[in-house]
């Protein structure tokens, strides 16, 4: 009975120790990774912000461009067209 005994207390005591792990986990994911990846989601999304108003500044000023220029706007397409399509063959 001893051994069974014994083992009894062995595995209760794995288990303890098996919870009091998950606790620590748990407190270090809301610690210290949960504060990380908001940070991280933060900055990813001023970066995307900041790429989109460039490129609507990049494409307002292309568009006023073509308004100024259609016929090189035109040329341009068309040369661009061209190569691409020799590129596909």
């Amino acid at each position: 009975m001893t051994a069974a005994s014994d083992t009894h207390s062995k595995m209760e005591d794995a288990q303890a120790q098996i919870v009091r792990l998950r606790e620590q986990v748990e407190a270090l994911m809301k610690d210290r990774v949960a504060p990380a990846v908001a940070e991280f989601a933060g900055r990813a999304e001023n970066a995307v912000h900041s790429a989109s108003g460039v490129v609507r500044d990049q494409a307002q000023a292309m568009s006023g461009r073509v308004k100024d220029q259609p016929l090189t706007a035109i040329i341009i397409a068309a040369a661009v067209g061209w190569v691409i399509g020799r590129a596909m063959r």
